[in-house]
This record gives structure tokens, C-alpha cells and sequence, in this order.
């Protein structure tokens, strides 16, 4: 008999509507993102009403969902603008608000009928703290990052609510957010959007006596990335109705590269639990787009030092992105590129994209927008053109061959 299971819901960022489109594009089944106002993204693009209303028009032509950050830790000047803010949200259309202020759950209920999730700034990792804020409205319920298998488990068994999940991306050195380290050394307040990631500084340590240690390597606890890739089958198994990657931050390479990894992973799972068998070759793409070590953190139950670098670490700018295609010339069999790192003729090459599976390619030429051919691509964003007689969709990625 074969296994039957539910395919989970695959939800990355968007912190504009350029990597909105390419996060539905890649596959996912939804997308989070932030307002300019009471979200937690102040460093981020962040979309206006207009922007918002784009996005989710275009999400909804490909069936998919939209849902907006207003999870700010709110003090008494806002909450005046909120409900005119709420109403407008659901005016433009959006299928869901994901909350951590119970105010406004209170109020969205009140005054609209949106749809409420849960924010993971919330902090819910228990049985009892669901079933309270089920029972306040609550359909959908963003676990804190710090909670376990076990943990996951137990919460879908005895409520029944929508459970989501992180499953990639940054961790916090502080319960789900929950840090104010940034407000001390900064005056940047983390639970208002403006963390400056003070976890990820390097420090001075002192003893007793106020004299500083002087180790080989400066001291931090900046925690290392989230990656459950590997244990994807079983929490498909488990029931968990969504999967949340995070990065509004980030670059369209990564949101696409992540999104294009993970919904792989899922759907050859989903389509053949019983003869599934894990591919390796998904985490070394996943490496190479990131710049920290990812570890699967709580859900296993191994929370140790090997979470975290507490001796110093390397963290490398990604250049593996180069390119981004533009279109492609049929009738010449040239690809129009756009590009967003140093490349030249001879570089091998990987072509990768929404409907195309990963091809191999050996640059042999390169031509620019005034028809010379070139050897060296260095220009921010230059558009050129490279002979490939394979055709190539609108937003497909050139990226390093490793």
C-alpha cells in the first residue's frame, strides 16, 4: 500500500517585490513580507501599499498567498494608526497578518476580518500557550525556533491549529528576538526592527579581576545558521502545515536558490515517501550560497557548543552569483544576461531556473550592448549577451560552477 502523505506549505521571504517575484516563481507556495510600518524589517525595502498591492496581485495570478509581518512590539503612539493600517491590509487583499502583540490580535479581530498568524517573536513553544492563543483567534502558529521535535509534536497532537515551522536561514542568540542587547550598545531597538545583530560582534572577555583575556581568536556567540533539509520526511510525516524559510534580507540568488532547494526536496518526498531517497548533493548547493555553517539547531535535541562559534568564524561574501537572465534571443540563440558579479570568457558556468534543471556551460564568448565581443564582464549590472543553444527563461540564474 502506498504511503499518503500532506504536502506542506513551502513560505520564503520577500523583502521586495524583485525577489517576491522570483520566491512564487521558484516555487514557493507563499511568501511573507514586511509593510512600512509595525513589521520587523526596518534595514529592509520593505513595500508600500502600492508595492503590496502588486505583490499580491501577481501571487494570486499564480495561486499562491501573501502574507504581511506586523509583529512590532507596539507602545502607546502607534496604536492609534493601526486599525486604519489593518483595514487597508485587508482591503489590498492580503491572506494573512502574522502577529506577536496580543493588542493587536485583539484589534484585527475586532475591526477586520484577517486572517491572524502567530509571529515566532511570540515565542510559543508549548502545549498550553497554543491552545491560548487558538482561543484567541489565532489560526496559525509560528513555533519559536526553539522548539524541539518532541515539542513540535506534542502541539500538534492536543491543538488543533495550523502548526508552522522555520526550517533555514539565521538563528537569534536570544529567544526568537527577544534581545535587547541591540538597544543597550546601539540604541537600535531589536523588537522594533532595528537589530544590529550585536550577537555576530567580536568581543573582549575579562575575569574576575577586570583583566582581559587574550585568546588565538576574538570571542563571539554568534549562533550558526538553521538547516532541516535532512529532516524534512519526518516533519512532513509529523503534519506540520508549513514550512518557513527565513531571509527578507537577502539576495534574489539566495531566496531562489533556497526556495528552488527546498521545494525539490519536498516534492520528491511527497511524490514517493517509501522510495525516497535523500540527495547530498542539495546541501553542497545550499553551502555555497550561504556564508555560515548550518546545523539543524533545536529539533534534534542537540543544542551544544557546535551550534554556535564562540571562537571566532569566516564569513565569506558569497560571489557565486553572476548573473541574471534577462531573455533569450531565439532566433540568434543568445542569452541576454544581467550582471551581478565578475565573470569572463572560458569561466564554467551553471545555468539554473524555475522550469530549468541545472545545465553545465562553458563561456566562449561574450558580446556587449554595443555588439563587440568582450572577454571580461566587471560592470555593475551590465547587460550583455553569451551564443548558448540551449533556451533559457526570464530569470533563470548564472551562477560559479563548483
Amino acid at each position: 500500500m502506498n504511503k499518503i502523505v500532506r504536502k506542506p506549505e513551502l513560505l520564503a521571504p520577500a523583502g521586495d517585490l524583485e525577489r517576491l517575484r522570483i520566491a512564487i516563481k521558484y516555487g514557493a507556495d507563499a511568501v511573507y513580507l514586511g509593510g512600512i510600518q509595525f513589521g520587523l524589517r526596518a534595514n529592509a525595502i520593505n513595500f508600500t501599499m502600492d508595492d503590496l498591492r502588486e505583490g499580491v496581485e501577481f501571487a494570486h495570478s499564480y495561486n499562491k498567498k501573501v502574507y504581511v509581518t506586523v509583529n512590532i512590539v507596539l507602545h502607546n503612539k502607534e496604536i492609534d494608526g493601526l486599525v486604519d493600517y489593518l483595514k487597508e491590509l485587508e482591503q489590498v487583499n492580503v491572506d494573512a497578518i502574522i502577529v506577536s502583540d496580543p493588542a493587536i490580535i485583539k484589534l484585527a479581530r475586532e475591526y477586520t476580518n484577517l486572517e491572524i498568524h502567530l509571529s515566532t517573536q511570540q515565542s510559543c513553544l508549548n502545549v498550553e500557550s497554543a491552545k491560548f492563543f487558538k482561543s484567541e483567534g489565532v489560526s496559525r502558529i509560528v513555533l519559536g525556533r526553539e522548539t524541539t521535535k518532541e515539542d513540535i509534536q506534542m502541539i500538534l497532537d492536543n491543538v488543533n491549529v495550523e502548526i508552522e515551522t522555520f526550517i533555514h536561514g539565521a538563528m537569534c542568540a536570544s529567544y526568537s528576538g527577544r534581545c535587547v542587547l541591540s538597544n543597550f550598545l546601539t540604541a537600535r531597538d531589536s523588537n522594533r526592527g532595528g537589530c544590529s545583530q550585536i550577537c555576530r560582534w567580536d568581543f573582549d572577555l575579562k575575569n574576575e579581576n577586570g583583566y582581559y583575556f587574550k585568546g588565538e581568536k576574538p570571542f563571539t556567540f554568534c549562533t550558526k545558521d538553521l538547516s532541516l533539509l535532512k529532516h524534512l520526511p519526518e516533519m512532513i510525516d509529523m503534519g506540520i502545515a508549513s514550512f518557513k524559510l527565513e531571509g527578507r534580507m537577502r539576495s534574489v540568488y539566495y531566496v531562489a536558490t533556497i526556495v528552488s532547494v527546498y521545494r525539490k526536496v519536498i516534492d520528491e518526498y511527497c511524490s514517493n515517501p517509501t522510495g525516497f531517497e535523500y540527495n547530498e548533493e542539495y546541501e553542497k548547493v545550499l553551502r555555497n550560497c550561504a556564508n555560515r555553517d548550518s546545523v539543524p539547531q533545536f529539533f534534534n535535541n542537540i543544542y551544544d557548543e557546535n551550534c554556535q562559534y564562540y571562537n571566532g568564524r569566516v564569513e565569506i561574501s558569497n560571489q557565486d552569483f553572476l548573473a541574471i537572465v534577462l531573455d533569450y534571443d531565439d532566433e540568434n540563440q543568445e542569452a541576454i544576461l544581467e550582471q551581478r558579479n565578475y565573470f569572463k570568457q572560458g569561466d564554467t558556468v551553471e545555468f539554473f531556473g524555475p522550469n530549468t534543471n541545472t545545465i553545465a556551460f562553458t563561456i566562449d564568448k561574450i558580446i556587449d550592448e554595443n555588439g563587440e565581443q568582450i572577454e571580461i564582464v566587471r560592470h555593475p549590472r551590465q547587460v550583455v549577451r553569451i551564443p548558448i543553444n540551449i533556451m533559457l527563461e526570464k530569470d533563470c540564474m548564472m551562477r560559479i560552477k563548483r
